[in-house]
């Protein structure tokens, strides 16, 4: 979003929700910064100061506010669209990997040198990769403070902090205060929890329509990795320091996000894989005004508002979902998948879950069709994906356990099989980046130079893995037939869907919806 000083005055003077995390407002004459939609009065034209990023701000000598926290608005929805290397490496920040590798890692990761990429991010945040990634620790320390018993020492080092002082003098400078006077202010934790574990709640921009989200997560729950139960999405996670768990429940204003973390070095990227998991740093206002405009998808807009595009928390595991989904249902798909996990972890529990309510049958045509047609208003469905007393677990399997499995505990064609190993070799040599910050473009030509992965494939991992906001799955037979309920025109789908640019990515989820 470019800085035009009206457009944004007018969003603070209105306190227009839709805009925290597009901007930041800075006023001089108190030295703070806030989100747009603080409630504070608002300042005078002559003292306040626009900022592109949190990190702006606090290079320009301001505090955040304490009264609408702004280090804990949605992310900016730009960092879904664009797939240039400013977007990659805004992703890859978020992901903590200038925390774990430094700005030379990050720098190798977009193929650029560290000048150069400073130079970028500089133009378009007001903020080089350190400043971006100084201001993420700040909010990450802030909410370890808040929200566990740790001791300020273990605080600085799990919110990536080199040194105490470091820490200190960061928690002074951004919030105006020792760190000591932050949990001072908060108070206990409101919830009891154990060691690594760490409540917050998730901002995002309603409307947010989490029953479909739900719905969709439920019927490709896998025993060990995720389940849906009682209103909540439970699943396992794989870390770049442990494992963990996590257990996300959609409310009205946020979603509340319980964590439990092997190594709590971990929470800023477990928190960045949660928000593109449920997308919640989308703008569906934006995103439903554009495909509104078309009649034949004004009727679901209008009747379910905020439907987003489920994402991943490991594009790998995406990948291997995709894969042993082509051309078979989704019972299907669940089935062979529970087998895999089965021969790579034998102490899992046994297959044989019932289906849930609304699960395709056999007949449908691949992982990707969704059984839910019905509009009539129900609560979520839930599939528990274990046996009685078993959650999930530590996350999906790795490529190197995926390699590790024998030829028995595939359970499906050799041809499937050998797609998957062509794949993980890939991913375990770096031909494959299926991470958030990939090179969208570059990761679907080399996702089809493997055997066994087509268009079809290929661009499902761009929507869903990498999340390109603008796919049209127009091949796909279940979004043929939600076509065909809606009116569209099938043979002249893909020209049609013209229109819904930049966002087709949504329209094909409530394609799917409406099949």
């Amino acid at each position: 979003m470019e800085m035009d000083f009206e457009r944004c005055y007018r969003a603070v003077d209105s306190r227009d929700q839709r805009f925290d995390g597009w901007f930041y407002t800075g006023v001089t004459s108190t030295g703070i910064y806030c989100r747009p939609s603080c409630p504070a009065t608002t300042p005078k034209r002559q003292n306040v100061r626009f900022f592109p990023s949190a990190a702006a701000a606090q290079g320009a000598g301001l505090r955040a506010c304490r009264r609408c926290r702004p280090d804990a608005a949605p992310g900016s929805p730009e960092w879904d669209v664009r797939a240039d290397v400013v977007g990659r490496a805004m992703r890859l920040i978020a992901d903590g990997v200038v925390d774990r590798d430094g700005v030379p890692g990050l720098a190798a990761r977009l193929g650029y040198t560290e000048r150069h990429l400073h130079r970028m991010l500089r133009a378009e945040m007001g903020a080089g990769p350190l400043a971006l990634a100084r201001a993420q620790r700040a909010q990450t320390a802030r909410i370890l403070i808040e929200t566990t018993d740790l001791g300020m020492t273990e605080v600085a080092f799990a919110a990536g902090f080199g040194s105490v002082r470091q820490f200190n003098d960061t928690i002074r400078e951004v919030y105006a205060g020792a760190p000591s006077d932050l949990r001072t202010a908060r108070g206990r934790p409101e919830v009891a929890t154990g060691a690594g574990t760490i409540t917050l709640r998730l901002a995002y921009r309603p409307p947010l329509h989490a029953r479909a989200l739900l719905d969709f997560l439920a019927v490709r729950a896998l025993p060990g990795v995720d389940e849906v139960r009682d209103g909540t999405y439970h699943r396992g996670l794989r870390l770049p320091h442990g494992t963990g768990q996590v257990a996300l429940t959609p409310t009205d204003g946020y979603v509340a996000a319980t964590l439990r973390l092997a190594d709590v070095r971990d929470l800023a990227p477990a928190v960045a894989r949660c928000r593109r998991l449920f997308d919640l740093d989308a703008d569906p206002t934006a995103v439903d005004g554009t495909l509104a405009a078309d009649p034949a998808l004004a009727p679901v807009v209008a009747a379910e508002p905020g439907i987003r595009v489920p994402r991943s928390v490991d594009g790998f595991e995406m990948a291997v979902r995709a894969i042993v989904g082509q051309q078979v249902s989704v019972t299907s798909a669940r089935t062979t998948l529970t087998r895999l996990l089965l021969a790579a972890r034998p102490p899992l529990p046994q297959p044989g879950t019932p289906s849930p309510p609304g699960t395709p049958s056999p007949l449908d045509d691949h992982e990707v069709d969704v059984p839910d047609g019905d509009q009539t208003p129900r609560q979520p469905h839930d599939h528990r994906s274990g046996g009685a007393g078993e959650g999930p677990g530590g996350g999906f399997l790795g490529a190197g356990e995926v390699l590790g499995v024998p030829d028995s505990g595939f359970g499906m064609p050799v041809r499937r099989r050998e797609t998957l190993r062509a794949l993980a070799r890939a991913v375990v040599d770096g031909t494959v980046d299926l991470a958030p910050g990939g090179d969208r473009e570059g990761t679907v030509r080399q996702l089809l130079a493997l055997p066994g992965i087509g268009p079809w494939t290929a661009n499902y991992l761009a929507m869903r893995a990498l999340g390109d906001p603008d796919v049209l799955l127009d091949t796909d037979l279940a979004v043929r037939r939600g076509a065909a309920a809606l009116g569209l025109p099938d043979t002249t789908l893909h020209a049609h869907a013209e229109r819904w640019r930049p966002w087709r990515s949504y329209a094909t989820i409530r394609l799917w919806r409406a099949a």
